[in-house]
């Protein structure tokens, strides 16, 4: 049994979370897999989160939009890196789809308002801020004369140029892209005008092309690095990868703006912090340093 059980905890570790660090505590990766028990901490203390329902039914998804209108978001209940996420939702046929095709990942889903903002993953470790970066979805900026399909391929270059492979990928020119900008009444040959920004696709994640900024941490105000700190100590975490949307930013007071957060990562995915599209590449190899010098209980087993 125990040899069946590290089979199969290489096996998700490979497939599912290469790249991912293990900084924390079995106990504490189980009191924060899902984004309902991130829901469940959040409410409990005061923290700003979406109002939000778990369903297996789609039909309780359905009477979720009765009673709260659109736009909405639809994502499984575990998952990570956007896997199976649909949003913004706007009508009940958008609003099926997604509650049937969530299933592919997760037999629980959920159900929540959506918040147009600012998207951000805050790192959390060692009792301080170790990085802060906005992530973005896959885009490109037009200048007059180029199409889309030829401004996918000039960004794609620079990002070979710069280094950010494999970590960052290369935005596809896949149907998924193909149909994204359709509903946009564009095609790869439109031609877009100068400094006008073409979003590629809604999902906020590395794997359809999306990139991050990396911030300066002293750009937080105080209340706002208090209050990420706290979330930590919640959790009784060493690290933690917090993700948030903010309206106005990071750089304002949380309780000056609306807000909400997602949900918090015991296992983060950090390699995305060293291969930023913009800002500047931070050396975190100090932080990494601690944390690898902590004895962590059962640190392999899933």
């Amino acid at each position: 049994m125990k040899l069946l059980k590290k089979t199969l905890y290489a096996w998700i570790d490979r497939l599912f979370l290469h790249g991912c660090t293990s900084y924390n505590s079995l106990d504490v990766r189980k009191s924060c897999r899902s984004k309902a028990q991130a829901r469940e901490v959040f409410a409990a203390n005061g923290i700003p989160h979406a109002e939000g329902k778990i369903f297996f039914s789609p039909w309780q998804a359905h009477r979720f939009a009765q009673q709260h209108g659109f736009p909405l978001v639809i994502k499984p209940n575990v998952s990570g890196f956007s896997r199976g996420s649909h949003f913004p939702i706007r009508n009940y046929r958008e609003l099926w789809k997604a509650a049937l095709m969530v299933k592919i990942w997760w037999p629980m889903s959920m159900v929540e308002k959506y918040l147009q903002g600012r998207n951000y993953r805050v790192l959390v470790g060692n009792g301080e801020i170790i990085s802060v970066i906005r992530r973005y979805p896959p885009f490109v900026i037009g200048d007059g004369t180029a199409s889309i399909g030829e401004l996918i391929d000039r960004e794609n270059q620079v990002r070979k140029d710069m280094g950010l492979y494999p970590v960052i990928h290369p935005i596809p020119k896949t149907r998924m892209i193909r149909r994204y900008l359709k509903k946009q009444g564009l095609s790869l040959a439109s031609i877009p005008e100068e400094n006008r920004e073409i979003i590629l696709f809604n999902r906020i994640s590395l794997a359809p092309g999306g990139v991050v900024e990396t911030l300066p941490a002293d750009s937080l105000p105080p209340v706002n690095r208090a209050l990420f700190l706290r979330i930590l100590k919640l959790f009784r975490a060493n690290i933690l990868g917090i993700d948030v949307i903010m309206e106005e930013g990071i750089e304002t007071p949380w309780n000056e703006q609306k807000c909400i957060f997602l949900e918090v990562n015991s296992r983060p995915f950090t390699a995305m912090h060293d291969v930023p599209r913009y800002g500047k590449p931070e050396d975190l190899s100090a932080h990494f340093q601690r944390l690898d010098a902590l004895e962590i209980d059962q640190r392999d087993i899933f």
